[in-house]
């Protein structure tokens, strides 16, 4: 039987090639091609349309844990973005360029999978398993259709929305770099981000500009449905004066070489390629128009002749209200043939979503194996299961989550050391995961010897990063 994936994003790019290979084929259908949206700049697969940062490392953080859960569990688009890696200090961010390359190339090379470049407005009718994973981004008709499909007379699905943002790209040959010098806060690791300083009368100029700039009409923004993770800056800089000093102008931990003092705001640049000519600016998503951002971003001394690649934009995410429909495995409780993955289901960020493609990819090929008598349910104690219960359990005001440590269970230590405590939570993961691998899923993979390698050896490279607090899982 073949499965149905919509949607060529991180879920279902990251679906579909676990599902070939494993063995089963796959119909991936992506409306890119015959779609044109604002923020997408590509055909490719797997675009990465706002940071190219895959967030922290650290083997023992929420982001690193979820990491380490999602390549124990045999992620292919991780192990691509590792490939990819870009200097990011304690992140993992990518050329997004050469990541969607090596997603497409391994999509359009997989036998068992068959693009399909179209439009989708409703399910198929045919029995057979389908995979949703459309993100944030889904065509308004066939979330409406999602939503009667999914709703019955006494319990309707919600949509709904928030908005997001992009950050905008500067060219490095025309940043003034007289004006700015390489560091990581606190010297960490390489010197991986290009600080742009300013003092106090350059932050006020700037900050007076900002505020009072001409912003970008976005229908229905004025409700401030906003992903905190997203908040345009100068929504930030609303807050009071001193709000983007302790936001993306924090200057703690770095020292300006040229007066041997901490900068009173610095403004820190991200590299956004492996060729080392694009810069993001971190923490700055913005919806002011286009020729406010090249005069307000110009305002910042190493900026002032800065050259844009791409301006930042505002754009509006939408998801289902998970809780009223969605089970642990990631398959609809109404109709179990049906399986959602990605930013559609409320998990918000690039690795959750890899991680929810992963997961329900596992869940269709125990279905398929099981003639659908068997799924799979992840312990609690691990990031992915925390996330995926959360978005699982009825409450008053469901809201898109990411990892972090507060969605799992509490530990049986206390502990005061924040590291110590993290390695904690990721050590209880490895031990729930090794015994899920052994007892629930390696027997299900049995003829899949080189998949179950690959699931053994991270976890256990997993394992040593912790062990030798080494700051990233090799």
């Amino acid at each position: 039987m073949r499965v149905m994936i919509y949607g060529g994003g991180l879920a279902g790019s990251e679906a579909a090639l676990t599902l070939a290979k494993l063995g089963v084929k796959v119909d991936l259908y992506e409306e890119k091609t015959l779609t044109a949206k604002p923020v997408y700049k590509t055909d490719k697969f797997a675009e990465l349309v706002c940071s190219n940062s895959l967030k922290a490392k650290r083997p023992y953080v929420a982001s690193g844990m979820l990491k380490g859960e999602a390549l124990a569990l045999g992620s292919t688009l991780l192990q691509y973005a590792k490939e990819s890696a870009v200097e990011a200090g304690g992140a993992l961010a990518v050329d997004r360029d050469c990541f969607a390359d090596k997603v497409t190339d391994a999509i359009q090379a997989e036998p068992l999978i068959t693009v399909h470049p179209a439009s989708i407005k409703a399910l198929c009718d045919d029995e057979c398993y389908q995979l949703v994973a459309t993100g944030p981004l889904t065509d308004m008709d066939f979330l409406t259709n999602l939503q009667t499909y999914l709703s019955s007379a006494d319990n309707k699905v919600k949509l709904a929305y928030f908005f997001d943002a992009q950050a905008p790209l500067i060219e490095k040959d025309s940043i003034d770099f007289e004006h700015a010098f390489y560091m990581s806060r606190y010297e960490r690791g390489e010197a991986a981000y290009l600080n742009c300083p300013m003092n106090k009368a350059e932050y006020t100029a700037f900050y007076e500009a900002l505020i009072s700039a001409e912003r970008a009409e976005v229908h229905d923004f004025e409700r401030k449905l906003l992903f905190q993770g997203c908040m345009p800056v100068e929504q930030i800089a609303m807050t009071g004066y001193k709000s983007l000093l302790f936001g993306p102008l924090k200057p703690v931990g770095l020292v300006d070489p040229v007066t041997g003092k901490r900068p009173y705001a610095c403004v820190q640049l991200r590299q956004d390629n492996m060729a080392k000519t694009l810069y993001n600016i971190v923490g700055f998503q913005t919806q002011l128009k286009w020729p406010e951002q090249k005069r307000v971003f110009g305002l910042i001394p190493a900026l002032k002749e800065a050259s844009l690649a791409r301006y930042g934009v505002m754009h509006r995410n939408s998801y289902l209200h998970s809780p009223a429909f969605l089970t642990d495995s990631l398959a609809s409780k109404y109709a179990k043939s049906v399986y959602f993955a990605g930013q559609i289901t409320g998990m918000e960020g690039y690795v959750p979503a890899i991680a929810s493609g992963l997961w329900a990819a596992l869940n269709i090929y125990v279905a398929l194996q099981t003639n659908n008598s068997k799924n799979l349910e992840l312990p609690q104690v691990c990031m992915l299961g925390s996330l995926i219960r959360y978005i699982c359990t009825e409450q008053a005001n469901f809201q898109p989550m990411t990892a972090n440590l507060g969605i799992l269970p509490e530990l049986a230590e206390n502990y005061r050391d924040k590291r110590l405590k993290g390695k904690a939570y990721a050590k209880r993961s490895i031990q729930a995961l090794t015994e899920f691998f052994q007892t629930e899923l390696w027997p299900l993979l049995s003829e899949h010897t080189e998949f179950i390698k690959c699931q053994t050896q991270a976890l256990q490279a997993w394992q040593r990063a912790l062990d030798t607090d080494a700051e990233e899982i090799a």
